[in-house]
């Protein structure tokens, strides 16, 4: 007797409805898709009705209350440009200020329309928010917006945006909690500011909002890709998705979450620059990083507005500790080479899921930053893909372990370079546990484990 394949049948059941949807009744968002890329999305959505992703944001994230007092004073304007008549799939968002080496936000608007085709520019509108006081810069770069993006402006696809200084919130403490100068702190201060303002000015233009910043350029096609991918997963539950591993590029959201992240922006935004800000805030709802490969914008680098950050901080301290692991370690491989500052590194060739790497502090310390690198430095080969780190705190005197473990944060691309929020409670932390989420069995190198403590 021969055994049917039910399973293939139940897959088929999946999958053949999904493909009905996209052939017969298309929404506007994949509409210029080719027939093979709309497969290719019925497929994917198939397999995640099927097999179910783990990354969910919590129930609780419709339960966030927004608070509208710091927003009732800001009286965001626009410079440039009418609104569109509807609503789009897609606004793209872009904060810029005067930099001491000139504007770039010219060159990142040419390769954004040049990188999409007319049917692509049809599904989004850019907003950028002009973000400096100087009446100067201000008229200088709308003239040059107004003239070379004309066309755009009068198709109702461009708007500029300005929000009076008035309209900011005052910095109450100088320098911030991680010994960063008071010219930092001001600076991402602002900035964070800077993006809640858009943000909350973008919440009703589109059904998804999509940051960049003013230095970028962009993949062509790179509409198309997110169009795909969001129409995978329309039926799963996110809050970001990522199209770029590089601070705020790339960020995806829906704009119905938009006001839950203002309000968390502007409740911290003396604490760290919005890129952490956000890390705690995926932590804060339990979202693992949803990031996307390969990058969809290139930053220029042309002027590194975080290149202070490293600066501000200094060197790493790394405390007298001890390492534990339950990993394989053979006599060819030294673990406290993963603790050294020298250019030596930690290598092992297999590392099973639940395995952890441990540094054990032999005198407590409040530690306010913590770099983990994994990987070779010259290839992308050798990292911890699916890792996280953890603090460790010890009320019962345990030689060599903690017995309260917080989940600090994911590594992404294998590496991992926070800041640590609690640190103004002032608790001390004696472990700092580099934990294994997915089995490597192609070798891992741990280059470094990095602590900056008080």
């Amino acid at each position: 007797m021969q055994i049917f394949p039910w399973g293939l049948v139940i897959a088929a059941a999946v999958v053949l409805p999904a493909f009905y949807f996209i052939t017969e009744n298309p929404f506007d968002s994949t509409s210029f898709l080719s027939l093979e890329e709309k497969k290719m999305v019925a497929w994917q959505r198939a397999r995640m009705q099927i097999n179910p992703g783990i990354t969910e944001h919590l129930r609780n994230f419709k339960d966030m209350q927004r608070n509208s007092e710091p927003l009732k004073n800001v009286n965001t304007q626009i410079l440039i440009g009418v609104p569109p008549v509807e609503k789009k799939l897609l606004t793209i968002g872009i904060s810029s200020v005067q930099h001491p080496q000139g504007s770039y936000v010219l060159d990142t608007l040419q390769s954004l329309f040049f990188a999409s085709s007319s049917p692509e520019q049809k599904l989004f509108v850019v907003l950028i928010h002009l973000a400096s006081p100087s009446s100067t810069w201000l008229g200088q770069m709308t003239s040059n917006i107004s003239t070379l993006f004309k066309s755009y402006i009068q198709a109702r696809q461009l708007l500029v945006i300005n929000t009076p200084q008035k309209s900011y919130l005052p910095l109450k403490k100088l320098p911030g909690p991680f010994s960063d100068s008071p010219a930092f702190v001001a600076f991402y201060s602002k900035q964070n500011m800077d993006y809640a303002f858009l943000m909350n000015f973008a919440a009703n233009y589109s059904d998804y909002f999509l940051m960049i910043e003013d230095d970028v350029k962009c993949l062509p096609g790179f509409v198309t890709q997110i169009v795909s991918i969001l129409s995978a997963w329309e039926r799963r539950l996110w809050v970001t998705l990522e199209f770029c591993p590089l601070g705020f590029i790339g960020k995806l959201f829906h704009t119905r979450d938009l006001p839950y992240f203002v309000h968390f922006l502007l409740l911290f935004y003396q604490e760290m620059p919005c890129d952490y800000l956000l890390s705690h805030f995926l932590n804060l709802l339990k979202q693992n990083p949803i990031q996307f490969s390969p990058s969809l914008f290139q930053h220029v680098d042309k002027f590194n507005s975080f290149k202070e950050v490293e600066e501000n901080i200094g060197y790493p301290s790394n405390p007298a500790a001890t390492l534990y692991t339950n990993l394989n370690v053979t006599d060819n491989s030294n673990l406290m080479s993963a603790y050294s500052l020298d250019n030596s590194y930690f290598y092992i060739e297999e590392a099973k899921a639940g395995s952890y790497l441990t540094v054990f502090l032999h005198i407590p310390a409040i530690v306010f930053h913590v770099q983990v690198l994994t990987g070779s430095e010259l290839k992308e080969e050798n990292q911890l893909e699916e890792g996280q780190v953890e603090l460790g705190y010890d009320s019962t005197n345990r030689v060599t372990d903690c017995d309260d473990y917080v989940l600090l944060g994911m590594l992404i691309n294998g590496t991992l370079n926070k800041h640590v929020l609690s640190e103004d409670s002032g608790k001390k932390v004696k472990c700092v546990r580099l934990f294994v989420t997915a089995t490597v069995s192609s070798g891992l190198i741990v280059r470094h484990i990095n602590l900056w403590v008080r």
